[in-house]
């Protein structure tokens, strides 16, 4: 079992003040009325009150700048959550802007997904539990209406405490409308039946401390290996990994893994949770007979990587994380229980 200690941070009550931040990509100038629906919901769902920052509203803005938000909004003891409006692709240039000592002294929930790694990472490394998913435009601002699937763990994750078990959702979609068009936000969304998720070397039962992200942004510590702990620091946790709407290739999918097992890192985990691929975007609008294809080659590489680098190592694939919806948040630095006999898995929140 890993040794590293790990801190939750303390749960939210209604009236709280959240920081609501733009880490990455500013796309709330671009897109306000999905951005301030989301912000109704965070208000109206769950009682609770966003608070803007300089950057959140503005694409283009520096790393230092955005640095100086998060730090801001940590460091305020009337903020008492931190989450992103949504993700973006620089994120990692953030990060060596930030005091570490800060956010240790003020741990507060955080939440994010994407390009938001580089925040869970770094947050991990300080030994802070903080929940991949949830951004304000793609789950609270979500069209049609948030999904319940989502909002009862994101109120597990918020307000409430102890280990749950999670379950598949009963449907799910890959697919979304224009926010370009944002008259289309009242339309539901395409949904489709979920079939499950699938076990792969199941038999025995797994506890560990959850690590991962989006596999894109793991691929960018894997080269400037600036926030990677030693590989002993990962000694039996477990990994859990999804691929972005940019839909990698198999072949990518299967060359980060193999960096992954030529570092030797990829053997430190005892298991493999893999989110639901996104298989549809505006500029690849698969057919739902294509979506398998992708979707099979990429588990093929996953498990192509695991046979020369962790044969032994259970995976749970085809989950309800990451770029497809619904979500339910996975607490990075948090406490995993994966019973591969009955086909269970457990979360501490």
């Amino acid at each position: 079992m890993q040794s590293k200690q790990f801190i939750y941070p303390p749960k939210l009550q209604a009236g709280d003040k959240v920081a609501v931040l733009s880490p990455s990509a500013g796309l709330p100038e671009i897109f306000p009325e999905v951005f301030d629906l989301g912000l109704q919901r965070l208000r109206g769902n769950f009682g609770l009150i966003p608070v803007e920052y300089p950057c959140t509203r503005k694409m283009n803005t520096s790393p230092e700048a955005r640095a100086r938000d998060i730090m801001v909004a940590f460091a305020d003891p009337e903020i008492k959550a931190v989450i992103c409006s949504i993700g973006g692709d620089d994120q990692i240039k953030v990060l060596k802007h930030l005091n570490p000592e800060v956010l240790r002294a003020h741990p507060k929930l955080f939440l994010g997904y994407s390009d938001a790694t580089n925040l869970h990472i770094y947050l991990w490394n300080l030994g802070i539990v903080s929940y991949y998913g949830g951004a304000i435009m793609t789950q609270f601002g979500r069209h049609y209406m948030m999904d319940e699937y989502t909002v009862k763990s994101l109120r597990h994750a918020l307000f409430e405490e102890g280990e749950i078990e999670i379950t598949p959702a009963p449907e799910w979609s890959d697919e979304h409308y224009n926010w370009g068009e944002p008259e289309k936000l009242r339309l539901r969304v395409p949904m489709f039946s979920n079939l499950g998720w699938k076990w792969h070397n199941a038999g025995s039962v797994i506890e560990g401390i959850a690590w991962g992200g989006c596999l894109e942004i793991i691929d960018y510590h894997l080269r400037a290996h600036r926030y990677l702990q030693p590989l002993e620091s990962y000694k039996d946790c477990v990994l859990f990994l999804e691929t972005s709407e940019e839909m990698p290739s198999a072949e990518y999918v299967y060359r980060v893994l193999m960096g992954m097992g030529e570092r030797g890192l990829l053997q430190q985990f005892s298991a493999l949770l893999m989110g639901r691929p996104k298989a549809w975007n505006f500029d690849r609008q698969l057919s739902a007979e294509q979506k398998e294809v992708y979707k099979r080659e990429q588990e093929e590489a996953i498990l192509k990587a695991l046979q020369e680098y962790h044969p032994s190592m259970p995976v749970v694939s085809n989950m309800d994380f990451g770029h497809t919806d619904p979500q339910f948040m996975v607490p990075s630095g948090g406490h995993v229980r994966i019973d591969g006999i009955k086909k269970r898995v457990f979360v501490r929140y």
